[in-house]
């Protein structure tokens, strides 16, 4: 497998980062993401919009994907996300068999990227401090939303 182009991702992954700040911005929680053509273009971008839209299905990579529209197919293509994928958007990357999965920081949670690897994803994780500081800054501010959007009723 060739040396992985990590100066190529940090910028793809500047895409990310813009949405997840701006779904801080509007007040939700702020992961962003995008799908990456095979050629390198944007296909689609987006951020966790399930506090603005109160919708608890629209994840960051959802909302890439969905912006992306109908492809004939996803092989070859990247999904860049600030955090790393939870399990329903881990699903939605082995489903459409993305290749690819880049990934800025997985301290703040750790969702199903070692399985998406362990299934043929391959997986880039970047450890971005810009990532951390966001994830952590948040999660510091208002726990209460964080534990709702990853499923942990009552824990502060």
């Amino acid at each position: 497998m060739p040396e992985p182009d990590t100066a190529l991702y940090r910028r793809w992954l500047t895409t990310a980062i813009e949405e997840a700040e701006a779904g801080l911005a509007e007040g939700g929680i702020p992961i962003g993401a995008a799908l990456i053509g095979r050629g390198g273009e944007v296909l689609g971008r987006g951020h966790n919009r399930r506090v603005q839209d109160d919708d608890p299905s629209v994840h960051g990579e959802t909302a890439a994907f969905r912006n992306a529209g109908r492809q004939r197919s996803y092989a070859g293509t990247t999904m860049v996300t600030t955090l790393s994928p939870c399990w329903y958007c881990s699903g939605l990357i082995r489903q459409f068999g993305i290749s690819r999965v880049v990934i800025g920081e997985a301290e703040t949670f750790s969702g199903g990227h070692p399985w998406l690897a362990e299934n043929g994803v391959e997986v880039v994780l970047l450890d971005d401090a810009r990532c951390v500081g966001m994830m952590s800054g948040f999660i510091a501010a208002r726990p209460e939303l964080w534990n709702e959007d990853i499923g942990r009723e009552g824990d502060a």
